[in-house]
């Protein structure tokens, strides 16, 4: 059976109760290492089970925690001043043990301690220096296998939940539990997935390339899951300064200014796989600042990292994320090459911080990495493909003996059990129930095996030109036709007593790289000079966040059919063909000026238009689903270029014009101040036109606020057929508000934006159009600023707005608060 992408997704983030099993192989044990006489923690101490080098040491709180296939009966802590402690240990099972130490009784000559520089420093300064020769690639190419492991687990099952009723029908999957030695949570491993693939790199010029030959995940098959299962999505270098995750720059622990940011501790040395190292521990200097604590080893002669294990500082201004636990290893190979060998990471995610009964989240990620080959340089064909992750014919149909012998390290019993207790669950009518719930409530869709009804959001809404307005619509599903969604929609409206619809296709002959036919049909009301990121025009909350009436609408009738064509990742094409008639409803609304010089109404505008799209995201990714995808961003500009031609005389079509549009916009981070963002758009009509077909400046009547749109300018209030837009917003994730003492604890994050747009009207089109008197040229430029307070409550952003000019205007307003609601880490 064929579960679609956002179904496992709902089962993960809307059930989360899916599946369990005893991990009987594996010793787990959290505990902490105090003073006896002062009850203080005590850092840096050794733990280990005796008998073995198998052992850890303590943070700087006293903790620790042991995961291992290699445990003894005894687990042992030591350190120096005081007298060793040994616990016993029930092997297989997790259990927590407090050390209590006792000082050592010695009497000691008299020292003489002599000021000196830390040694830890002198070593980071060392590693520092020979960064870029431990991190370069002096090869022409290189290629290896990957194996990478995610697990997803559900956290917090405590016995409440449990016998919560809903649950009943699956109580099952309760028979056992698990504990984590990350923060002693209790969890269920609810989704595993695993891929094996074979990656490439090239020097110049510059390629990379994956193919995924090997894949299982649990509950779904669906190729664009599996392309961010490889070892290429999410990764990072811990030579940089800034790691960036969840689109924050967090500072390196080896940043060229890490001494500003942390405090480091030479505590042990020992032999790491053969090579003699050094393990230094760090904390941050300051709080609330995206920093890590934690240790790493270095080796004594070239100064390269051998391994390391950090994880978020407590306090770092980031939601969701309760604990963040990163490491990685490496290794010398061919004995020139300092190569990662093993990437893991393990994350808690809640909704509240520091929450031990609320329903949450475990992310494991283990990526490993053998069979190098260094300076094997394909031939160029090799390297020239649609996309740089190619998922193989076989990845889905590799049996269990293919896995035995490809897996680089074994699957726990945990592990092994996901698989069967995911389909187990699929298969139960409760558990269905259940995700066609949670699919209603994420999706806006409620689905019936081939049909999904929706969007329910504007099953009624009202406007001053339809009163209040019902619609039924809805779409295929990909149960009709895997390649092939058909959809429309039927509205009324109770003032103007008219019916409105609107029927479309979608074809994907190929979904990546896109190929894509579409087409639709409208007889509908609509918004003039709304922006492409505005709502729907019968969104029903839109409708109770207005500031206007919203009496500036026009009926419109509306072919268009399109062809899509992504030649690479990130490169495409869209070609179109549009008719469209633009109706006002106040017959008036529309005068022009004919050859006569005599002013006339326009009771209808009629187009036929043919354009061409371009759009270039280096290195964009996408999460796919059935018929539509989701960008997961570049960290690259995105260049778009819009250009269409009215064809005068085809279909009825009256104008003939060009219209050029280019736009480009960036997403970055600046240093660990924040992002920023900027958008930057210009355009121009050749062509006498009525003004409706000119440049409409996109405006935002509503008190929801709208990143592409001008908040404060009213729908028609400027037109241009020649202008140039810039936006630019930095996000300062609390720069400022986490040093206020009061204020850090509730973790609002600051913002600010600037927005202009300055353009010209021709003398023809002025000559033209009789513009209506709510319309203006923008000739001065018009601005508008604002700042907010985001994070309130974590999803709630609120921003004051300042009109900057054209404050002459009339119906307009100088200063307003905006709402959104505003997701982020």
């Amino acid at each position: 059976m064929h579960i679609r992408i956002h179904k496992i997704f709902f089962l993960i983030a809307g059930l989360v109760i899916l599946t369990t099993s005893i991990n009987a192989q594996i010793t787990k044990i959290m505990g902490k290492v105090i003073d006896n006489s002062t009850q203080e923690p005590i850092p840096f101490a050794n733990v280990f089970f005796k008998g073995t080098t198998v052992g850890v040491t303590s943070d700087f709180n006293g903790d620790f925690s042991i995961e291992t296939k290699y445990a003894t009966d005894t687990l042992v802590a030591s350190f120096m001043g005081y007298e060793s402690q040994m616990k016993p240990v029930e092997k297989f099972k997790f259990q927590e043990i407090i050390f209590r130490l006792w000082p050592k009784n010695i009497n000691l000559s008299e020292v003489v301690i002599v000021a000196g520089e830390n040694p830890a420093e002198i070593l980071l300064r060392k590693i520092i220096a020979n960064k870029d020769q431990n991190r370069a690639k002096e090869f022409d190419a290189y290629q290896y296998e990957t194996y990478n492991k995610i697990e997803i687990d559900a956290n917090n099952i405590t016995d409440a939940f449990k016998q919560r009723r809903i649950l009943r029908p699956f109580k099952f999957i309760f028979d056992h539990v698990d504990t984590s030695t990350v923060n002693g949570k209790t969890y269920l491993p609810i989704f595993l997935s695993e891929s094996l693939s074979d990656f490439y790199f090239r020097k110049e010029p510059h390629a990379e390339k994956e193919v995924i030959k090997a894949a299982k995940v649990s509950g779904i098959e669906n190729e664009s899951v599996l392309q961010f299962l490889g070892s290429m999505f999410q990764q990072y270098d811990i030579y940089d300064n800034y790691i960036t995750l969840f689109q924050k720059n967090f500072v390196s622990p080896i940043a060229n200014f890490g001494l500003n940011t942390y405090k480091y501790y030479l505590v042990d040395s020992a032999f790491q796989t053969n090579k003699w190292c050094y393990k230094i521990m760090f904390k941050p200097r300051r709080k609330q600042e995206l920093t890590f604590t934690g240790h790493f080893w270095v080796h004594d002669t070239t100064y390269a990292i051998k391994s390391f294990e950090m994880r978020i500082a407590d306090d770092a201004n980031i939601n969701y994320i309760n604990d963040l636990v990163l490491s990685q290893e490496f290794d010398l190979i061919q004995g020139r090459y300092w190569m990662i060998v093993k990437d893991a990471g393990i994350g808690d995610f809640n909704i509240l911080e520091d929450n031990y009964t609320t329903l949450g989240f475990f992310g494991r990620k283990t990526t490993t990495y053998r069979d190098f080959i260094f300076n094997d340089v394909k031939d160029k064909k090799f390297y020239s493909q649609p996309t740089d992750i190619i998922v193989s014919d076989k990845a889905y149909i590799q049996d269990e003996d293919y896995w035995q012998e490809k897996r680089h390290e074994n699957l726990s019993k945990d592990e092994q059990t996901i698989y069967h207790m995911v389909d187990t669950l699929r298969n139960l009518p409760a558990f269905k129930t259940w995700v066609d719930i949670v699919e209603t409530i994420v999706t806006g869709y409620y689905e019936r095996d081939k049909f999904e009804f929706g969007p329910y959001a504007s099953l009624i809404s009202f406007n001053a030109i339809e009163g209040v307005r019902f619609r039924f619509g809805g779409r295929t599903t990909a149960s009709f036709n895997e390649n092939l969604r058909l959809s429309g929609h039927l509205a009324y409206g109770t003032l103007d007593k008219k019916f409105k619809y609107g029927v479309g296709f979608l074809f994907l002959p190929n979904k990546n790289p896109r190929r894509a036919f579409g087409g639709n049909y409208r007889y509908e009301i609509e918004q003039l000079g709304n922006s492409p990121n505005a709502f729907r025009d019968d969104f029903l909350f839109a409708a109770l966040f207005r500031r206007n009436p919203a009496d500036k609408l026009s009926m419109t009738e509306e072919y268009k059919f399109y062809y899509e064509h992504e030649w690479f990742n990130g490169f495409s094409n869209k070609l179109n063909f549009k008719y469209k008639e633009i109706i006002p409803i106040d017959k008036n609304a529309i005068q022009i000026v004919n050859p006569e010089g005599e002013t006339i109404s326009k009771e209808k505008i009629i187009t036929s238009e043919i354009g061409l799209d371009s759009r270039f995201a280096f290195n964009e990714k996408f999460l796919l689903g059935d018929f539509d995808r989701i960008s997961v961003g570049t960290k690259y500009p995105i260049l778009g270029v819009e250009y269409a031609y009215g064809i005068p005389g085809v279909f009825g079509g009256e104008y003939e014009y060009h219209r050029l549009r280019v736009g480009i916009k960036h997403w970055f981070n600046v240093f660990n101040l924040g992002w920023s963002k900027y958008i930057v758009e210009t355009g121009k009509t050749w062509g006498v036109l009525p003004f409706p077909l000119l440049e409409l400046h996109p405006g935002n009547e509503t008190f929801l606020f709208d990143e592409y749109a001008f908040n404060l300018m009213n729908y028609f209030e400027f037109v241009s057929d020649e202008y140039i837009s810039i936006y630019y917003t930095h996000h300062f994730d609390g720069f400022f508000l986490n040093r206020i003492p009061l204020m850090r604890k509730l973790k609002w994050r600051e913002v600010g934006f600037f927005k202009g747009v300055i353009g010209t009207l021709s003398s023809e089109n002025k000559a033209y159009n009789v513009l209506p008197e709510i319309s203006h040229t923008l000739e001065k430029p018009y601005m508008e600023a604002g700042i907010g307070i985001e994070n309130i409550f974590k999803v709630i952003r609120i921003d004051g707005i300042w009109r900057l000019s054209h404050l002459q205007n009339e119906n307009i307003n100088h200063f307003a608060l905006f709402l959104s609601l505003y997701f982020t880490f």
